[in-house]
């Protein structure tokens, strides 16, 4: 079986799937307005209830996803390293999820291509676009929001993006062309059926190899390295 798991937005998202990638059980956590994340203590606590949803043991599992990035740093190292302790815990095989791959592949079909977009903060949006075979044609990046129009020139529309970003600069989007979902729309989180069909797809990675995709410097910066 398989778990993945994803912690790079303020959402905590849980999956067990078949070895194929077939969604068997979802858990989650969106904090609500004025709420933190909660990533740290519903993570495990979420992955318990979608494996006893499931009716598997946690020895059930034999490949372990989890997404790395772009998003928020806290959340991704709370996530990489509770899936490098599993990992070694259970025995069991990893698989890096890049977060706005499985983003944008809940969004993708043969319209035309995506563009997933997170909220970076800073004025920024993390992106990534994709055709719609699935193909890369923007590896993750952080932009500002006068760039996102340059989406546009990757390849032929109809454009569509999806994630918070999209939703924060969803002015700059349209003005381009790009069609962006209803801001209640189930498109613009990341969920767990991506999530657990990318890990049954992607090649597994060494443990120690499973580490986050920051994009960019973090926000806050020890005082030993300003110096």
């Amino acid at each position: 079986m398989i778990l993945a798991f994803d912690t790079a937005t303020p959402s905590t998202v849980v999956g067990v799937a078949r070895p194929d990638g077939t969604l068997v059980a979802e858990r989650r956590h969106d904090p609500g307005p004025g709420e933190r994340p909660g990533h740290g203590p519903q993570l495990l606590a979420l992955a318990h209830a979608a494996l006893t949803e499931a009716g598997v043991q946690w020895s059930a599992i034999t490949r372990l996803g989890a997404g790395v990035g772009p998003g928020t740093f806290t959340g991704l190292r709370i996530g990489v390293a509770t899936a490098r302790a599993l990992a070694q815990g259970l025995g069991v095989e990893t698989v890096a999820i890049p977060t706005l791959r499985a983003l944008a592949l809940g969004a993708l079909d043969d319209t035309g291509p995506v563009l997933a977009a997170l909220d970076a903060r800073r004025g920024e949006a993390y992106v990534a676009a994709y055709a719609r075979g699935g193909a890369e044609l923007l590896a993750p990046a952080a932009w500002a929001p006068e760039r996102l129009p340059d989406a546009v020139d990757l390849a032929p529309g109809p454009w569509r993006a999806v994630g918070d970003g999209a939703l924060r600069f969803r002015a700059e989007l349209e003005a381009a062309g790009v069609a962006v979902p209803a801001d209640d729309a189930d498109l613009h989180r990341v969920r767990a059926g991506p999530l657990c069909r990318l890990t049954a797809e992607a090649p597994p990675v060494d443990r120690d190899a499973l580490v986050p995709e920051y994009v960019r410097a973090p926000d806050a910066v020890p005082s030993a390295d300003r110096r």
